[in-house]
């Protein structure tokens, strides 16, 4: 893929990412997934400017959340021109004449920063002319799945295009309202997009790599779990290499969920990240010939985070059958995870490389909650996790 800057970022490069990142284009081609997506996002980005108004001096995520969501409505309008095979540099350089002067031949050089005045600093808060120009949108895309519903856009390409222009019109109003550079918003949402759907997924170089062998997590790592005790009482033990590693664990609960299995996650942590605080200290693997990761990477703020991560998807994980038949996640809960361990060095890793960790994990934890135990394997080397019936 062509690397893509906001300053020369034309149309059509654009197009072609966001098309990339388009996982249902292949198997649907009706205008229907993308307009709800554009209503939605169109609704999100209304939702930011009700949150800072209404909390104008406590929400500080609005500048953040603005650009993002800019970037998505984008990304769904980009995903409706190419249902309907519009280029989307054709409709950018239509976007400030009238129908009746449009040009049908477009420059396939054509920038996003060619069809949108210089932007000054980013606004702290919602304008009044912002606050029009995304109800403008809002009424645009209405307009649009109004007529799509009653069909006046089945095979008619030049009300789809009349339509997105206008869209995109009030978006780059919009942007330049907020202070935004909608080139930078675009970037940032391919960024975005890769960072949880790659074109080709590419495991990270391990974080321990280049640190001493006995400062490293072991690239084969095998844990014993065998549960003990009365129903009601019961605990699990992890054994490596025949020895009890660390403390016996209970659910630490009123009733009984089986947590007392979670090391499942941690080896999970370990396998597909390359990253487990826990384990690297119950192994006594800390990287202490580098004195600041051995204090933050390896210290008890890092354990506290990676135990808070793996007990908060836990909570989340209960109420879908522990993700049971699931093969892809919320995108919403990757996000929180990477917000509980920012500014921590697993904060670098990619969203579906996550999503890959944590879903691991629970297939193993289900398959020691049928089993009451089991030998679970993460080998680093070839980021896999896999389990083994006691017997």
């Amino acid at each position: 893929m062509k690397d893509l800057s906001a300053g020369s970022l034309t149309f059509d490069d654009y197009q072609e990412a966001a098309r990339s990142t388009d996982r249902l284009i292949r198997k649907d081609q009706s205008l229907t997934f993308p307009l709800l997506g554009l209503f939605g996002e169109t609704g999100s980005l209304l939702s930011e400017v009700k949150k800072k108004q209404r909390d104008a001096t406590t929400y500080r995520g609005y500048e953040k959340s603005v650009v993002e969501e800019i970037g998505d409505t984008l990304w769904y309008l980009n995903a409706v021109a190419c249902r309907a095979n519009i280029k989307l540099s054709y409709l950018g350089h239509n976007l400030d004449r009238s129908f009746g002067e449009w040009q049908i031949v477009e420059p396939s050089d054509l920038k996003f920063v060619d069809v949108q005045k210089a932007t000054r600093g980013r606004a702290s808060a919602p304008t009044q002319q912002f606050e029009k120009s995304l109800l403008r949108i809002a009424a645009e895309v209405g307009q649009m799945i109004t007529d799509h519903e009653a069909g006046r856009l089945v095979d008619n390409q030049a009300s789809v295009a009349g339509r997105l222009v206008a869209i995109l019109r009030s978006l780059r109003d919009a942007a330049e309202e907020a202070g935004i550079s909608l080139a930078n918003a675009a970037v940032a949402n391919i960024a975005k997009s890769l960072d949880r759907w790659p074109q080709e997924k590419r495991y990270p170089a391990l974080l321990d790599a280049t640190f001493p062998e006995h400062e490293q997590i072991p690239r084969l790592l095998s844990l014993k779990l065998v549960e003990n005790g009365e129903p009601g009482k019961r605990h699990v033990t992890p054994y490596y290499q025949g020895a009890p590693l660390g403390d016996k664990l209970t659910d630490n609960r009123m009733e009984d969920d089986d947590y007392r299995f979670h090391d499942a996650f941690h080896m999970a942590f370990a396998a597909k990240l390359g990253w487990s605080p826990n384990l690297r200290r119950l192994l006594k693997r800390k990287r202490k010939s580098n004195l600041k990761i051995d204090e933050v990477e390896d210290g008890a703020r890092a354990v506290l985070i990676e135990e808070g991560v793996s007990t908060w998807v836990f909570n989340r994980a209960q109420r879908l059958k522990l993700f049971e038949g699931l093969h892809a996640l919320d995108n919403e809960l990757l996000k929180t995870v990477r917000e509980f361990v920012e500014g921590y060095e697993v904060e670098k890793m990619p969203l579906w490389l996550w999503e890959e960790s944590i879903l691991s994990g629970y297939e193993v934890f289900r398959a020691l909650q049928v089993h009451r135990g089991g030998t679970v394997t993460a080998d680093l080397e070839n980021r896999t996790l896999s389990f083994q019936a006691p017997g």
